[in-house]
């Protein structure tokens, strides 16, 4: 298997060996950067070879917003964020610029690993196949959407809850299932996150984005109608 590499953007030196060390064991290769120019510099020379980034986002120089915002001009790579402050709007503004992860400080390496694992697994995962709903199309090896012809950009995160919601059409599903089954791990903000991705995902949709439709009490289904 070819061995992925992934960049690890933290200003703190014992954060990058700790993380260096644990993920070494699990078989990556590993980018490092001190601060977010550098980051932004390692990460446009070596991008074909990094799978995944895990990003601080206070640094000197460039913070982790800025790098995030950046790369997501040009690149929809997976990005774990790592920060020392656990507040709901911190997540939330994380969630609109694109991450994928949010993870606080201090955090376990081990959960951070699998963490990585289920993303990539998630990201890397092939299939052959091309479904139709309504318009809709969404094509899982090419990890593309498009609406009546036309390319939709979804973050990661956007691609993934659609995807869901698309798999399960029909079915009426719980926040907590939605969570639990995109976001994998034991979240713990706000179920209202789910809410802001839906909203923007229904944005993109155009007209289609009816489909989606709000369960009172509930959660979400899609249904085309």
């Amino acid at each position: 298997m070819e061995e992925q590499g992934l960049l690890i953007v933290d200003d703190e030196s014992r954060i990058r060996k700790l993380l260096k060390d644990f993920l070494i064991k699990e078989g990556y290769k590993i980018f490092e950067a001190e601060d977010g120019e550098k980051a932004l510099k390692v990460y446009e020379e070596n991008k074909r070879k990094i799978c995944l980034i895990i990003l601080d986002v206070m640094m000197p120089k460039l913070d982790g917003w800025s790098v995030l915002r950046q790369i997501r001009q040009t690149s929809k790579i997976p990005v774990i964020m790592l920060t020392a402050r656990g507040e709901e709007q911190d997540e939330l503004f994380g969630f609109e610029l694109g991450v994928d992860e949010y993870v606080t400080k201090p955090f376990s390496p081990k959960i951070l690993v699998a963490r990585i694992k289920a993303i990539l697994n998630r990201t890397q995962t092939k299939t052959q196949e091309v479904k139709e709903y309504g318009g809709i199309k969404i094509d899982s090896e090419a990890r593309t959407v498009t609406v009546d012809g036309k390319i939709v950009e979804l973050s990661l995160r956007e691609y993934e809850l659609l995807k869901y919601l698309l798999d399960n059409e029909n079915v009426a599903l719980s926040r907590d299932k939605i969570l639990n089954n995109v976001w994998n791990y034991d979240y713990y903000g706000d179920s209202r996150t789910i809410d802001s991705h839906i909203k923007k995902i229904r944005h993109k949709l155009g007209k289609r984005g009816k489909y989606i439709k709000t369960m009172r009490g509930v959660g979400y289904k899609f249904e085309v109608k």
